[in-house]
């Protein structure tokens, strides 16, 4: 076991790596800028002039989910309560399947910029600046910490420069999100995933080398208790199990992927729905892969330090360190190699970053300026985006400052992504699904699955579950040669974020507030739902005439093509045709895509059948 003086810092070659990471993610911004004549319009600088083929677009959504907070805490949650993680894998297909069949068709059809336009044709104009505002505090929130926490956990083992890391950052994104739009943010989220693979690869390679083969890791994990695939205890007070994780994990990442700004605004931005579908779908696979690569750092973290804990041996002092800690141990003799491992977390920080920018920029233009002030031209908006980039930028570095001044209000802050996406889902799914749900039910669904979510929130906050509701693994110090005996130290951070002793915890304490916070999302989303239901049926909604493109019909649920609400059906309908052809060659040809169309409209009735 290496003492932390032979670890070493970080390298001059660390720094030019991390360096050239920041330097090409720029270049990518200018090339955007002033590629095919830059961002004319607003729907350019936004929305990519609807032009993204899946790939991109795929790699993109990777990307933004993939944040720094993955490639730390990941690793590090496998570490310390097992591979029941991985149960995930699960819950992303499901996730990707209500995206892609109940919310992307009705979003895409209407062509719209900001998800929240839906909430004004569908119920009110007053709904659309709920929904806004929501975003917005949620956004900023979430990204200062996302820029934040790795900045921290990373400075604190490499000796990276903090501050110095948290304004590169910032500053990077604000600079290729504001001159590139969204075509930088994706090109640039494609470049930052293969930097994110090459930095997992490097920790897993070395790992196995070290550990003289796979077998080692798999069988140290074994006798760890790390293998603990499956647990199908129904509790919803336990923090993990299959429920908890199918479930609740569901409908946390479905308030993400199928209503959030951010990504829904790229699989929107791409040329038509078959590509936004497919886009959805090879980034399952994205996902699938990522989540591999965490596990296997994680289970090589438990078989190198099984015998001696660097946590407990207070070599690190927070979990989230443990993945810089163990490349720092293992890669120290390869010079670049953690500053790549660095690189890997940054690039997680800059894809989500910069696309909650781009969203935030979106929503602001679409929903609080365009209409009010009708009268301003395309290229107005087009500056007026650029100069919300920037502010929001700005905002979000103010807020990485902000979030050093909470410190253990970082897991607070982030539940509260899982407590204000819950209630959006609940309302867009009462749009999108029931045809008479109305303004009013729709928004006293809002109000309580938003009060519901936040008081189960804080409340878990203030009382944090006990370690049997949250099970972590056994750790060992036995093997570490340094005189600091406190193995017990191993539960007391999860307990004393806010110091409150056993016997004050109130009844509400263990039953309510220790519900696992996967579930916060998910009372938040059916408590919005049911009231929603309830008042409207109360006040009328049946009454009320719903025009059918607000709705999920069954022609789009059934069906991978639509008819003719797309604003460019003849490239829909040739994939009709041709449903495996991935390249992009006939689509864009007149002459063919024509002729396809005409055989294809003559047998519309016969596909919506047969498919």
């Amino acid at each position: 076991m290496s003492s932390s003086s032979r670890m070493g810092r970080f390298t001059v070659w660390d720094y030019v790596v991390f360096a050239a990471m920041l330097l090409i993610s720029a270049i990518i911004g200018v090339y955007y800028a002033f590629v095919g004549g830059g961002q004319k319009t607003s729907k350019d600088f936004l929305m990519a002039g609807r032009s993204m083929t899946a790939l991109p677009v795929a790699l993109s959504l990777t990307a933004s989910f993939m944040s720094a907070v993955t490639v730390l805490g990941t690793p590090a949650e496998i570490y310390r309560y097992g591979a029941i993680f991985c149960i995930f894998a699960i819950t992303y297909g499901l996730v990707v399947l209500c995206s892609a069949e109940i919310f992307l068709p009705v979003f895409y059809k209407l062509g719209i910029t900001s998800t929240y336009e839906y909430l004004e044709l569908r119920f009110n104009k007053y709904l659309r600046l709920c929904g806004t505002i929501l975003f917005i505090i949620q956004t900023t929130l979430y990204t200062g910490i996302v820029i934040y926490a790795p900045a921290l956990a990373l400075n604190q083992v490499t000796g990276f420069d903090l501050w110095g890391a948290v304004v590169a950052t910032g500053v990077v994104c604000t600079f290729y999100c504001t001159l590139g739009g969204l075509k930088a943010v994706v090109w640039t989220d494609v470049f930052q995933v293969g930097i994110m693979v090459a930095g997992f690869s490097s920790v897993i390679i070395r790992a196995v080398v070290v550990q003289e083969g796979i077998g080692r890791i798999v069988n140290d994990s074994y006798h760890g208790g790390r293998l603990n695939f499956w647990d199908f205890n129904p509790n919803p007070l336990q923090r993990h199990t299959f429920w908890t994780i199918v479930i609740g994990g569901t409908f946390t990442w479905t308030s993400i992927y199928g209503v959030n700004q951010s990504q829904v605004q790229r699989y929107i931005a791409c040329k038509n729905r078959f590509h936004a579908k497919l886009s959805l779908y090879i980034n399952l696979v994205g996902l699938w892969a990522i989540l591999v690569c965490a596990t296997l750092c994680g289970l090589a973290l438990y078989s190198i330090y099984k015998d001696c804990d660097p946590w407990t041996a207070n070599q690190v002092s927070a979990l989230d360190q443990l993945m810089p800690y163990l490349v720092l141990d293992i890669l120290h003799d390869f010079p670049g190699v953690p500053g790549l491992f660095v690189a890997s977390a940054y690039s997680g920080t800059l894809s989500t970053v910069s696309s909650s920018i781009n969203a935030l920029a979106a929503v602001t233009v679409e929903d609080l300026i365009k209409p009010y002030f009708k009268s301003l031209s395309e290229k107005k908006l087009s500056w007026i985006s650029m100069g919300m980039s920037l502010f929001y930028g700005g905002v979000c570095i103010a807020m990485a400052a902000l979030a050093s001044l909470l410190g253990a209000l970082l897991q607070a802050a982030l539940s509260i992504f899982g407590m204000v996406g819950g209630p959006l889902l609940g309302l867009f799914a009462l749009g999108i699904l029931c045809s008479f749900a109305n303004g009013i039910g729709a928004f006293v669904g809002l109000v309580s699955g938003f009060t519901i979510s936040l008081w189960v929130g804080i409340g878990s906050q203030i009382y944090p579950p006990l370690p049997e509701r949250t099970k972590p693994l056994y750790l060992s110090t036995a093997g570490c040669n340094i005189s600091s005996g406190n193995i017990t130290s191993t539960e007391i951070p999860l307990t004393t974020v806010f110091s409150t002793p056993g016997a004050e915890r109130p009844a509400l304490a263990d039953n309510w507030y220790s519900l696992s916070y996967l579930y916060f999302s998910t009372i938040g989303t059916l408590v919005t739902v049911v009231v929603g239901i309830i008042i409207s049926l109360l006040t009328g909604g049946l009454k009320q005439n719903t025009d059918r493109k607000f709705l999920l019909t069954k022609e789009d649920f059934l069906s991978n093509f639509s008819w003719s609400e797309t604003e460019q059906p003849e490239k829909v309908e040739v994939l009709n045709w041709k449903p495996f052809t991935m390249a992009d060659e006939g689509t864009d040809n007149p002459a063919f895509s024509h002729i396809e169309m005409d055989v294809a409209s003559d047998k519309n009735k016969v596909n919506g059948l047969h498919i």
